[in-house]
């Protein structure tokens, strides 16, 4: 309390419900800016994950500075963009550090921190994740299998996973890949029309990848 009141008289003014002084930042301050008499910033305290720069963290001497609506206010000093932010009880936010000066942005960074993360929350939970699942088939092959395999298909697809159809040749089988080939297409055809069909036959396991189609 006895600093809080040493504070209050140096600012000729009342502490700002929700600042706290930040020792570090204040003696920060006064090296970058070479300030020769006490003048002490009140900022909000951020636990920042990132390596975004905000308030006394800013490194540069002077600024360009964004007013919070967007508005350009021109290059400043480090001190008065930081005075400017304080009496909007905002932080000043370094957007651009590779800038020339650098540019930086008055605005409410916890709020700006909270609606960043609830977008990317919302993005990742509406995100489809597609998967590739592989349904192999040999040359000889009954019918009964064969529906089988394009039941099977026809359910991935469905969920939007794209289906490997793999040839599995065993022995004497891979003399005739051919007729390998001639079974795979049979049941790739069948998804002609909900499928985007890719052969891979010149590699050494024969293959073909069956794509959803994107609705129109």
């Amino acid at each position: 309390m006895e600093e809080e009141t040493l504070v209050s008289h140096l600012m000729g003014k009342r502490l700002t419900l929700g600042y706290v002084i930040n020792l570090k930042c204040f003696i920060a301050l006064i090296l970058l800016t070479g300030f020769s008499y006490p003048v002490i910033f009140f900022r909000r305290c951020f636990t920042i994950s990132d390596k975004t720069r905000i308030n006394e963290k800013i490194r540069a001497k002077e600024v360009r500075v964004i007013g919070e609506e967007g508005e350009q206010l021109g290059v400043l000093s480090l001190r008065d963009a930081l005075e400017l932010a304080l009496e909007k009880k905002l932080d000043l936010v370094e957007v651009a550090e590779n800038a020339e000066p650098p540019v930086c942005r008055i605005m409410d960074y916890g709020k700006f921190r909270y609606e960043k993360e609830k977008k990317e929350k919302a993005a990742k939970k509406n995100q489809k994740i597609v998967l590739l699942k592989e349904v192999k088939v040999k040359p000889r092959i009954d019918t009964h299998d064969v529906e089988t395999k394009t039941n099977q298909i026809a359910k991935f697809l469905e969920k939007g996973d794209k289906v490997k159809l793999s040839l599995i040749l065993l022995g004497r089988e891979k003399m005739h890949a051919d007729i390998g080939i001639q079974v795979l297409e049979k049941v790739a055809n069948q998804f002609e029309e909900t499928a985007v069909i890719e052969k891979k036959y010149k590699e050494p396991q024969k293959f073909i990848i069956l794509t959803p189609k994107k609705d129109k």
